[in-house]
């Protein structure tokens, strides 16, 4: 039997539509789009795009990535900024962290898990 004009992608050359909306450096990983993001992680990604000033001391430190949930990167590659947690009376867990190519990943877990934030 033979079937006509049914090609899969790899066939024809190109990738399903879902793998082309998403970053190569985010494929593998869990997803969010910036908009479902909590307010205040919104927040903290137009401070990021702004350049600051920010809330907090420890706001654009190098992430060490010990926990390695993320891809490995030279130190200093990374770098986190405090998502404020409402009632938290301390920095709480919610953070962004970025990298120097463009990567955005939010946790809500310190650190345990890691979203990549599709903008």
């Amino acid at each position: 039997m033979l079937l006509a004009g049914c090609a899969s992608p790899a066939d024809t050359g190109t990738a399903p539509r879902a793998a082309t909306s998403t970053p190569a450096w985010a494929r593998g990983m869990a997803t969010v789009p910036a908009s479902r993001l909590p307010a205040e992680a919104r927040e903290t990604l137009a401070l990021i795009d702004r350049g600051g000033p920010f809330p907090y001391t420890r706001d654009g430190i190098a992430f060490g990535n010990f926990e390695r949930r993320l891809p490995r990167e030279r130190r200093g590659y990374y770098h986190e900024y405090t998502v404020p947690t409402p009632g938290s009376r301390d920095r709480g867990a919610r953070r962004v962290v970025t990298g120097e190519g463009g990567e955005t990943y939010y946790t809500d877990d310190h650190y345990e898990s890691f979203r990549a934030v599709l903008r």
